[in-house]
């Protein structure tokens, strides 16, 4: 039963992936194309060499590195961040190539890695705590991952376009990770554990790396537009949002079918 649940987890992941490629190639990598004519030639460089650990999919992020280094990124963090961010250090039009893929291409296989990814740690975190989800409350499951990975993450470190200034890459990882871990512990005392004293904690936990603060630029000046970094910021938070709903819509789908058929 456990392979089955597991099973229905992966192919919830995977539909979720390819809606999300069709979202962000709508409404986040056409902001991505604009943001990328205000670089040019040298000033350009040094952003491929390092990756935003705060989202966007399958967008918390790493917008700024080589398509190959993206999807590495993905692998190790499972941050659902689009291979679409990338652009490549040589000026390749279509984004960069790794193993003769597209942007397109490599948007598409993070997402789906990724979809798959996320899929399986929500449904092992259902199984393991013992609250199913199903139709009624995959919406509110995708809402809470949503929350953890990406838009509590981003109050510290919001999604950035390419050529926007950002803090060291390792620092911001360490506290991206650290944000999540700590905004899902939270989310998850808030509203699956009884108690006051579980309620205290979980807000606690929640506030903690925000209070600490995130990792920032000494400078912050850039020549993209601050309108259109706000402007992808909410877009990206956005499809996102839908990554996760749909994913916890089509898991308790999933999971009712295959109560049914046991």
């Amino acid at each position: 039963m456990i392979v089955r649940y597991l099973l229905a987890a992966l192919v919830a992941g995977l539909f979720s992936g390819v809606l999300m490629t069709a979202a962000q190639e709508a409404r986040v990598v056409p902001l991505i194309l604009h943001a990328e004519e205000f670089e040019g030639g040298d000033e350009a460089a040094p952003a491929t060499e390092g990756t935003t650990p705060s989202t966007d999919g399958a967008a918390a992020t790493h917008e700024h590195s080589s398509l190959g280094a993206v999807v590495l990124d993905v692998a190790a963090y499972l941050s659902p961040v689009s291979v679409a961010y990338a652009h490549d250090a040589e000026g390749h039009e279509d984004g960069g190539i790794m193993f003769g893929m597209s942007r397109f291409s490599g948007t598409l296989l993070a997402n789906l890695v990724t979809g798959a990814g996320f899929a399986l740690l929500l449904a092992g975190f259902s199984l393991v705590s013992g609250h199913p989800i199903t139709v009624a409350n995959g919406a509110l499951w995708g809402a809470a991952g949503w929350l953890a990975v990406h838009m509590l993450p981003a109050i510290g470190l919001p999604p950035e376009l390419p050529g926007f200034p950002a803090a060291d890459l390792t620092q911001r990882q360490i506290w991206w990770v650290a944000a999540v871990v700590l905004s899902a512990a939270g989310l998850y005392l808030l509203f699956l554990k009884p108690g006051i004293v579980a309620k205290i904690a979980g807000v606690v936990l929640i506030a903690a790396p925000q209070v600490y603060g995130a990792p920032q630029p000494s400078d912050i000046s850039s020549a993209v537009p601050a309108v259109l970094g706000a402007e992808f910021a909410v877009a990206a938070l956005a499809t996102t949002l839908f990554f996760w709903i749909v994913l916890g819509l089509s898991l308790g789908f999933a999971n009712e079918k295959i109560a049914k058929a046991a």
